[in-house]
């Protein structure tokens, strides 16, 4: 196995940890599921499992993870919008 390989193959699967890690936190009421430390969670999680989708060229699940950080993305602009507008 190249290094290479090796690389994506362990960038996927610590995506995949981040990502249950941040739903098990979640799940548990040990993070705010509406926090940015769950948003850039999935954010990371997601970037990890889209790279490793994409070099294997499993094109809907990295389709898939693409949406889920733009998603985590959405809400880290809504957070921040929501918290600029109540410091007014």
């Amino acid at each position: 196995m190249s290094l290479i390989v090796t690389v994506v193959e362990a960038v996927g699967w610590l995506g995949a940890a981040v990502l249950l890690a941040a739903y098990a936190l979640t799940s548990t009421g040990r993070l705010a599921g509406d926090g940015r430390t769950f948003q850039w969670l999935n954010i990371a999680g997601g970037g990890g499992l889209a790279v490793s989708s994409t070099v294997h060229g499993a094109w809907p699940s990295a389709a898939l993870n693409v949406v889920w950080i733009a998603i985590g993305f959405g809400a880290l602009a809504t957070t921040a919008s929501t918290a600029t507008a109540r410091s007014r």
